[in-house]
């Protein structure tokens, strides 16, 4: 009989799949990556990786959920310091990611969903529309928490600034994307994308 595997191995396994494919996809790309890669790098066995996945595309949305849920579980989590600081901490974040766009997987993401399969079977993908809608609704929180805690006071719907924000962030990664940091000019945007949220939200600290 064989051992009983326990949730808890199976879910550290699944990550360290994931992990794994993270590396393949932000050094291959996502069209040219292949599951053999993600089983090369993962060091197991093809019956391995198919217990757990059914096919590339399997592997890269459960990859893009797993690093939604890190942002979602930023602003739903109770941070440390004030709301704007931890507003704050997140650009900042983001900021690095987008200046070191090489090692994330902004360049796997255009591919998987420019490509010609994505394109012509939306329906079967909700990805995009579920996490644009969740990364909404969790600054949407967050921005209605601070306000209520009297550490935000919005001028404009909560709604309105959570969607400026994503689509300011979005945006500026798929250009550092196709144009390079310094042409974008990572840093100076997002110096900006702070001045103007500090006029849309009017912490009450800022320093």
């Amino acid at each position: 009989m064989s051992p009983r595997v326990s949730e808890e191995y199976k879910k550290q396994k699944r990550l360290d799949l994931l992990q794994a494919a993270k590396r393949v996809f932000i050094h291959k790309g996502y069209t040219r990556a292949t599951m053999q890669d993600i089983l090369d790098e993962a060091g197991v066995s093809r019956g391995a990786l198919y217990a757990y996945f059914d096919n590339l595309e399997h592997v890269y949305i459960e990859l893009l959920q797993q690093e939604d849920r890190q942002d979602v579980f930023h602003f739903c989590a109770e941070g440390v310091g004030t709301s704007w600081q931890q507003l704050r901490n997140w650009i900042e974040k983001q900021q690095k990611e987008i200046e070191q766009i090489d090692q994330t997987l902004v360049r796997a993401n255009l591919e998987f969903f420019s490509s010609y399969h994505y394109r012509s079977n939306k329906e079967s993908y909700p990805y995009l529309t579920a996490r644009y809608e969740r990364i909404v609704k969790a600054l949407t929180d967050f921005f209605q928490r601070g306000a209520v805690q009297g550490e935000f006071s919005p001028g404009l719907p909560a709604p309105s600034i959570s969607r400026y924000l994503v689509s300011v962030v979005d945006g500026l990664m798929i250009q550092t994307a196709h144009l390079g940091s310094e042409q974008t000019k990572v840093a100076e945007q997002m110096n900006t994308l702070l001045f103007t949220l500090e006029q849309l939200l009017d912490p009450v600290q800022t320093k």
